[in-house]
Protein backbone atom coordinates (compact mmCIF):
# COMPACT_ATOMS: atom_id res chain seq x y z
CA UNK A 1 0.00 0.00 0.00
CA UNK A 2 2.92 2.49 0.77
CA UNK A 3 4.28 2.20 -3.02
CA UNK A 4 0.96 2.47 -4.41
CA UNK A 5 0.18 5.63 -6.57
CA UNK A 6 -2.46 7.81 -5.29
CA UNK A 7 -4.01 11.03 -6.32
CA UNK A 8 -3.58 14.07 -3.40
CA UNK A 9 -5.16 17.53 -3.42
CA UNK A 10 -2.88 20.14 -1.48
CA UNK A 11 -5.17 23.40 -0.37
CA UNK A 12 -3.34 26.74 -0.12
CA UNK A 13 -4.07 30.69 -0.18
CA UNK A 14 -5.23 32.13 -3.61
CA UNK A 15 -1.85 33.83 -5.03
CA UNK A 16 0.33 30.45 -3.61
CA UNK A 17 -0.61 27.95 -5.97
CA UNK A 18 2.67 28.51 -8.09
CA UNK A 19 5.50 28.18 -5.25
CA UNK A 20 3.29 25.35 -3.41
CA UNK A 21 2.98 23.70 -6.86
CA UNK A 22 7.15 24.17 -7.33
CA UNK A 23 7.31 22.28 -3.53
CA UNK A 24 5.57 19.75 -4.42
CA UNK A 25 7.81 18.82 -7.29
CA UNK A 26 10.88 19.41 -5.49
CA UNK A 27 9.74 16.34 -2.89
CA UNK A 28 8.87 14.04 -5.97
CA UNK A 29 5.34 14.69 -6.56
CA UNK A 30 4.05 13.73 -9.91
CA UNK A 31 0.75 14.89 -12.15
CA UNK A 32 1.29 18.04 -10.58
CA UNK A 33 -1.87 20.25 -11.92
CA UNK A 34 -2.74 23.92 -10.43
CA UNK A 35 -6.29 25.16 -9.57
CA UNK A 36 -7.86 27.93 -7.88
CA UNK A 37 -6.35 27.62 -4.23
CA UNK A 38 -5.82 24.10 -4.68
CA UNK A 39 -2.69 21.97 -6.50
CA UNK A 40 -3.33 18.42 -7.32
CA UNK A 41 -0.37 15.78 -7.48
CA UNK A 42 -0.07 12.04 -7.24
CA UNK A 43 2.35 10.76 -5.26
CA UNK A 44 2.63 6.92 -2.42
CA UNK A 45 2.58 7.04 0.95
CA UNK A 46 5.69 8.20 1.81
CA UNK A 47 5.40 11.20 -0.41
CA UNK A 48 1.96 12.00 1.42
CA UNK A 49 3.97 11.94 4.89
CA UNK A 50 6.66 13.70 3.53
CA UNK A 51 4.63 16.64 1.88
CA UNK A 52 2.52 16.98 5.60
CA UNK A 53 5.61 17.50 7.29
CA UNK A 54 7.73 19.34 4.66
CA UNK A 55 5.15 22.13 2.59
CA UNK A 56 5.34 25.62 3.30
CA UNK A 57 2.53 27.12 1.79
CA UNK A 58 0.47 24.01 2.00
CA UNK A 59 -2.99 24.51 4.46
CA UNK A 60 -4.05 20.59 4.19
CA UNK A 61 -3.72 17.74 2.25
CA UNK A 62 -6.79 15.93 1.30
CA UNK A 63 -7.57 12.48 -0.38
CA UNK A 64 -10.80 12.56 -2.78
CA UNK A 65 -12.65 8.97 -2.20
CA UNK A 66 -15.38 9.49 -3.98
CA UNK A 67 -17.30 11.50 -6.84
CA UNK A 68 -20.62 12.17 -7.67
CA UNK A 69 -23.27 14.71 -8.92
CA UNK A 70 -26.02 15.77 -6.80
CA UNK A 71 -28.61 19.01 -7.03
CA UNK A 72 -30.84 17.90 -3.83
CA UNK A 73 -30.92 17.06 -0.61
CA UNK A 74 -31.82 13.83 -1.21
CA UNK A 75 -29.53 13.28 -4.03
CA UNK A 76 -26.87 13.82 -1.87
CA UNK A 77 -27.86 12.00 1.44
CA UNK A 78 -28.49 9.15 -0.59
CA UNK A 79 -24.68 9.29 -2.48
CA UNK A 80 -22.87 9.67 1.03
CA UNK A 81 -24.60 7.13 2.32
CA UNK A 82 -23.74 4.82 -0.22
CA UNK A 83 -20.12 5.33 0.55
CA UNK A 84 -18.80 2.07 2.39
CA UNK A 85 -18.16 3.81 5.27
CA UNK A 86 -17.02 0.85 7.38
CA UNK A 87 -13.74 0.45 5.26
CA UNK A 88 -12.55 3.29 6.86
CA UNK A 89 -13.76 3.57 10.44
CA UNK A 90 -15.72 1.33 12.94
CA UNK A 91 -19.02 2.29 15.42
CA UNK A 92 -16.22 3.70 18.03
CA UNK A 93 -14.78 6.29 15.52
CA UNK A 94 -15.58 9.41 15.81
CA UNK A 95 -15.63 12.13 12.72
CA UNK A 96 -15.86 15.41 11.61
CA UNK A 97 -17.13 16.88 8.28
CA UNK A 98 -15.24 20.10 6.77
CA UNK A 99 -17.42 21.23 3.86
CA UNK A 100 -16.80 23.92 1.25
CA UNK A 101 -20.09 25.16 -0.97
CA UNK A 102 -20.34 26.73 -4.34
CA UNK A 103 -23.83 25.90 -5.62
CA UNK A 104 -27.23 27.42 -6.87
CA UNK A 105 -28.85 24.05 -5.24
CA UNK A 106 -26.92 24.03 -1.89
CA UNK A 107 -27.26 27.11 -0.05
CA UNK A 108 -25.75 26.09 3.26
CA UNK A 109 -22.00 24.75 3.87
CA UNK A 110 -23.23 23.65 7.30
CA UNK A 111 -26.31 22.15 6.03
CA UNK A 112 -24.67 20.26 3.57
CA UNK A 113 -22.35 18.83 6.92
CA UNK A 114 -26.16 17.58 8.44
CA UNK A 115 -26.95 15.94 5.72
CA UNK A 116 -23.62 14.14 5.45
CA UNK A 117 -23.61 13.49 8.81
CA UNK A 118 -26.88 12.27 9.04
CA UNK A 119 -26.03 9.47 5.98
CA UNK A 120 -22.93 8.42 7.57
CA UNK A 121 -24.64 7.49 10.95
CA UNK A 122 -27.72 6.17 9.36
CA UNK A 123 -25.42 3.77 7.64
CA UNK A 124 -23.85 2.67 10.92
CA UNK A 125 -27.41 2.15 12.51
CA UNK A 126 -28.68 -0.07 9.51
CA UNK A 127 -26.01 -2.56 9.42
CA UNK A 128 -24.73 -2.63 13.28
CA UNK A 129 -27.44 -1.04 15.26
CA UNK A 130 -24.67 2.02 16.75
CA UNK A 131 -22.95 4.69 15.10
CA UNK A 132 -20.05 6.46 15.31
CA UNK A 133 -19.73 10.13 17.12
CA UNK A 134 -18.49 13.66 16.07
CA UNK A 135 -15.87 14.99 17.36
CA UNK A 136 -14.76 18.67 16.23
CA UNK A 137 -11.76 18.75 18.75
CA UNK A 138 -9.52 15.30 17.84
CA UNK A 139 -11.74 13.17 15.50
CA UNK A 140 -10.80 9.79 14.09
CA UNK A 141 -11.36 10.85 10.67
CA UNK A 142 -11.57 14.00 8.93
CA UNK A 143 -13.90 14.06 6.29
CA UNK A 144 -13.57 17.13 3.55
CA UNK A 145 -17.20 17.69 1.54
CA UNK A 146 -16.57 19.61 -1.85
CA UNK A 147 -19.46 20.77 -3.87
CA UNK A 148 -19.40 23.20 -6.92
CA UNK A 149 -22.66 23.62 -8.61
CA UNK A 150 -23.87 19.69 -8.59
CA UNK A 151 -20.07 18.24 -8.79
CA UNK A 152 -19.39 16.50 -5.42
CA UNK A 153 -16.10 15.13 -3.77
CA UNK A 154 -15.94 13.19 -0.65
CA UNK A 155 -11.89 13.52 0.58
CA UNK A 156 -10.25 12.65 3.18
CA UNK A 157 -8.11 15.45 5.00
CA UNK A 158 -4.98 13.89 5.98
CA UNK A 159 -3.22 16.70 7.72
CA UNK A 160 -6.13 17.14 10.80
CA UNK A 161 -5.77 20.38 11.89
CA UNK A 162 -4.48 23.08 9.64
CA UNK A 163 -0.76 23.29 8.81
CA UNK A 164 -0.01 26.16 9.28
CA UNK A 165 -0.08 25.17 12.96
CA UNK A 166 3.07 24.43 13.24
CA UNK A 167 3.39 24.51 16.71
CA UNK A 168 5.82 27.45 17.96
CA UNK A 169 3.88 30.54 17.73
CA UNK A 170 2.13 30.45 21.00
CA UNK A 171 2.20 34.40 21.55
CA UNK A 172 1.04 36.62 18.81
CA UNK A 173 0.06 40.08 18.27
CA UNK A 174 -3.30 41.68 16.83
CA UNK A 175 -3.97 40.23 13.76
CA UNK A 176 -0.55 38.19 12.67
CA UNK A 177 0.53 36.84 9.38
CA UNK A 178 -0.55 33.41 8.96
CA UNK A 179 2.13 31.10 8.68
CA UNK A 180 1.76 29.38 5.01
CA UNK A 181 1.36 33.15 3.93
CA UNK A 182 5.05 34.34 5.46
CA UNK A 183 6.21 31.03 4.14
CA UNK A 184 4.87 31.84 0.72
CA UNK A 185 6.09 35.53 1.05
CA UNK A 186 9.69 34.20 1.50
CA UNK A 187 9.53 31.63 -1.73
CA UNK A 188 7.68 34.16 -4.01
CA UNK A 189 10.40 36.46 -2.75
CA UNK A 190 12.96 34.29 -4.69
CA UNK A 191 15.30 34.59 -1.55
CA UNK A 192 17.87 31.52 -1.26
CA UNK A 193 19.32 32.19 1.79
CA UNK A 194 22.49 33.29 0.19
CA UNK A 195 22.05 37.29 1.49
CA UNK A 196 20.98 38.70 4.92
CA UNK A 197 17.51 38.88 5.15
CA UNK A 198 15.76 41.70 7.26
CA UNK A 199 12.25 42.03 8.61
CA UNK A 200 11.95 46.08 10.86
CA UNK A 201 8.38 45.19 11.72
CA UNK A 202 8.32 41.58 12.86
CA UNK A 203 5.84 41.83 14.90
CA UNK A 204 5.45 37.84 16.04
CA UNK A 205 8.49 36.89 14.14
CA UNK A 206 6.37 34.79 11.78
CA UNK A 207 8.70 36.02 8.22
CA UNK A 208 11.95 35.43 10.00
CA UNK A 209 11.08 32.13 11.54
CA UNK A 210 9.70 31.04 8.18
CA UNK A 211 12.64 32.45 6.29
CA UNK A 212 15.20 30.53 8.55
CA UNK A 213 13.71 27.06 8.05
CA UNK A 214 13.47 27.92 4.75
CA UNK A 215 17.23 28.41 4.52
CA UNK A 216 18.05 25.74 6.66
CA UNK A 217 16.03 22.95 4.63
CA UNK A 218 13.97 22.52 7.96
CA UNK A 219 10.97 20.77 7.87
CA UNK A 220 8.34 23.01 9.07
CA UNK A 221 5.93 20.36 10.67
CA UNK A 222 8.96 18.02 11.75
CA UNK A 223 7.61 18.41 15.60
CA UNK A 224 4.38 18.50 15.03
CA UNK A 225 2.74 15.37 16.08
CA UNK A 226 -1.12 15.35 15.52
CA UNK A 227 -1.84 14.14 11.91
CA UNK A 228 -4.86 13.18 10.04
CA UNK A 229 -3.44 10.53 8.40
CA UNK A 230 -1.84 8.70 11.71
CA UNK A 231 -5.39 7.26 12.44
CA UNK A 232 -6.43 5.66 8.62
CA UNK A 233 -6.55 1.96 8.39
CA UNK A 234 -3.39 1.93 6.25
CA UNK A 235 -1.24 4.31 8.72
CA UNK A 236 2.64 3.13 8.84
CA UNK A 237 4.64 4.32 11.44
CA UNK A 238 7.56 2.79 10.80
CA UNK A 239 7.23 4.89 7.34
CA UNK A 240 6.56 7.83 9.34
CA UNK A 241 10.04 7.57 11.15
CA UNK A 242 12.24 6.88 8.19
CA UNK A 243 10.63 9.97 6.37
CA UNK A 244 11.51 12.47 9.52
CA UNK A 245 15.10 10.63 10.01
CA UNK A 246 15.54 11.54 6.38
CA UNK A 247 13.94 15.35 6.82
CA UNK A 248 16.33 15.42 9.86
CA UNK A 249 19.10 14.68 8.04
CA UNK A 250 18.89 16.43 4.96
CA UNK A 251 18.53 20.25 7.59
CA UNK A 252 21.88 22.59 6.68
CA UNK A 253 23.45 25.36 8.71
CA UNK A 254 22.20 28.80 7.79
CA UNK A 255 24.78 30.82 5.77
CA UNK A 256 23.38 34.26 6.62
CA UNK A 257 22.48 36.47 8.97
CA UNK A 258 18.07 37.40 9.50
CA UNK A 259 17.34 39.80 11.85
CA UNK A 260 14.38 41.78 12.78
CA UNK A 261 12.93 44.42 14.72
CA UNK A 262 9.86 46.14 16.10
CA UNK A 263 9.18 49.54 18.02
CA UNK A 264 7.20 47.71 20.81
CA UNK A 265 9.00 45.92 23.43
CA UNK A 266 6.44 43.78 23.99
CA UNK A 267 5.69 42.60 20.69
CA UNK A 268 9.71 41.64 20.56
CA UNK A 269 9.39 39.14 23.98
CA UNK A 270 6.17 37.51 21.70
CA UNK A 271 8.64 37.17 19.13
CA UNK A 272 11.62 35.78 21.11
CA UNK A 273 8.77 33.52 22.99
CA UNK A 274 8.07 31.57 18.90
CA UNK A 275 11.91 31.98 17.85
CA UNK A 276 12.57 29.80 20.70
CA UNK A 277 9.54 27.58 20.31
CA UNK A 278 11.09 27.14 16.86
CA UNK A 279 14.61 26.33 18.26
CA UNK A 280 15.99 28.95 16.52
CA UNK A 281 16.68 31.19 19.11
CA UNK A 282 21.05 31.17 17.84
CA UNK A 283 19.84 31.49 14.46
CA UNK A 284 17.94 34.72 14.49
CA UNK A 285 18.69 38.09 16.01
CA UNK A 286 15.98 40.63 16.98
CA UNK A 287 15.36 43.94 18.79
CA UNK A 288 13.99 47.08 19.88
CA UNK A 289 14.28 49.52 17.06
CA UNK A 290 12.00 52.12 15.21
CA UNK A 291 12.32 51.13 11.68
CA UNK A 292 12.35 54.83 10.71
CA UNK A 293 15.89 55.49 12.84
CA UNK A 294 17.89 52.60 10.92
CA UNK A 295 21.10 53.40 9.63
CA UNK A 296 22.57 53.20 6.28
CA UNK A 297 22.85 49.15 5.12
CA UNK A 298 26.60 49.31 4.22
CA UNK A 299 26.09 45.55 2.54
CA UNK A 300 23.04 44.26 0.96
CA UNK A 301 19.91 43.06 3.02
CA UNK A 302 16.70 41.58 1.34
CA UNK A 303 14.08 43.43 3.28
CA UNK A 304 10.71 41.08 3.79
CA UNK A 305 8.45 42.84 5.85
CA UNK A 306 4.42 43.40 6.49
CA UNK A 307 4.13 47.17 8.18
CA UNK A 308 1.14 47.64 10.59
CA UNK A 309 -2.60 48.37 9.84
CA UNK A 310 -4.72 49.34 12.37
CA UNK A 311 -8.49 50.25 11.48
CA UNK A 312 -8.38 53.26 13.66
CA UNK A 313 -5.24 54.58 12.17
CA UNK A 314 -6.35 57.83 10.20
CA UNK A 315 -5.99 57.35 6.30
CA UNK A 316 -3.43 60.55 6.37
CA UNK A 317 -1.58 59.09 9.26
CA UNK A 318 -1.05 55.63 7.25
CA UNK A 319 -0.14 57.33 4.28
CA UNK A 320 2.65 59.56 5.80
CA UNK A 321 3.98 56.64 7.48
CA UNK A 322 4.14 54.66 3.76
CA UNK A 323 5.48 57.40 2.11
CA UNK A 324 8.20 57.81 5.23
CA UNK A 325 8.71 53.91 4.46
CA UNK A 326 9.84 54.71 0.91
CA UNK A 327 11.94 57.74 1.95
CA UNK A 328 14.19 55.55 3.86
CA UNK A 329 14.41 52.67 1.67
CA UNK A 330 15.21 55.09 -0.89
CA UNK A 331 18.22 56.55 1.70
CA UNK A 332 19.74 54.37 3.61
CA UNK A 333 18.87 50.92 1.66
CA UNK A 334 20.75 51.34 -1.76
CA UNK A 335 21.79 48.27 -3.51
CA UNK A 336 19.10 46.14 -1.37
CA UNK A 337 15.97 44.41 -2.22
CA UNK A 338 12.32 45.26 -0.80
CA UNK A 339 8.96 43.62 -0.73
CA UNK A 340 6.37 45.07 0.97
CA UNK A 341 3.35 43.06 1.96
CA UNK A 342 -0.49 45.40 2.57
CA UNK A 343 -3.96 45.10 2.46
CA UNK A 344 -4.14 49.13 1.97
CA UNK A 345 -3.55 49.39 -1.49
CA UNK A 346 -3.36 53.30 -1.53
CA UNK A 347 -1.47 53.38 1.28
CA UNK A 348 1.20 51.12 -0.55
CA UNK A 349 1.35 54.29 -3.94
CA UNK A 350 2.47 56.77 -1.25
CA UNK A 351 5.59 54.66 -0.83
CA UNK A 352 6.55 56.89 -4.04
CA UNK A 353 8.66 54.28 -5.48
CA UNK A 354 7.97 52.16 -8.81
CA UNK A 355 7.18 48.69 -7.90
CA UNK A 356 9.16 45.63 -10.25
CA UNK A 357 7.02 42.92 -9.23
CA UNK A 358 3.28 42.98 -8.43
CA UNK A 359 1.94 39.85 -6.58
CA UNK A 360 -1.57 39.61 -5.58
CA UNK A 361 -2.37 38.11 -2.35
CA UNK A 362 -5.26 37.07 0.08
CA UNK A 363 -4.52 37.26 3.54
CA UNK A 364 -7.45 36.14 5.64
CA UNK A 365 -10.35 38.18 3.80
CA UNK A 366 -8.20 41.03 3.02
CA UNK A 367 -6.81 41.44 0.01
CA UNK A 368 -3.59 42.40 -0.59
CA UNK A 369 -0.46 43.34 -3.06
CA UNK A 370 3.11 42.19 -2.06
CA UNK A 371 5.73 44.03 -3.86
CA UNK A 372 9.19 44.20 -4.76
CA UNK A 373 11.22 47.56 -4.71
CA UNK A 374 15.01 47.37 -5.91
CA UNK A 375 16.76 50.38 -4.71
CA UNK A 376 20.08 51.39 -6.25
CA UNK A 377 22.31 54.45 -6.29
CA UNK A 378 19.97 57.19 -8.30
CA UNK A 379 16.62 55.53 -7.32
CA UNK A 380 13.95 58.14 -7.71
CA UNK A 381 10.84 58.67 -6.16
CA UNK A 382 7.90 57.43 -8.36
CA UNK A 383 4.43 59.02 -8.53
CA UNK A 384 2.01 56.21 -9.13
CA UNK A 385 -0.67 56.91 -11.38
CA UNK A 386 -4.18 57.88 -9.03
Amino acid sequence: MKSEKMKFTARTFQGLEPVLAKELDHIGATDIVISKRAVDFTGDMKLLYTANLMLRTAIKIIMPIHYFTASTEEELYNAVKAIEWEKYMTVNSTFMIDTAVNSEFFNHSKYVAYKAKDAIVDRFREKFGSRPSVNFENPTLYIDVRISTDQCCISFNASGAPLFKRGYRQDTNEAPINECLAAGLVLLSGWQGDKDLLDPMCGSGTILIEAAMYAMNMAPNISRNDFGFKTWNDFDPKLLMEVKRTLRASKKALTCKIKGSDIDSKVISKAMVNISNAGLDEDISIRTKDFFTYEKQEKSVVLITNPPYHERMKSADINEMYATIGDLLKQHFINCEAWIISSNIDALKQVGLKPTIRIPLVNGKLECRFMQFEMYEGTRKYIPEQ
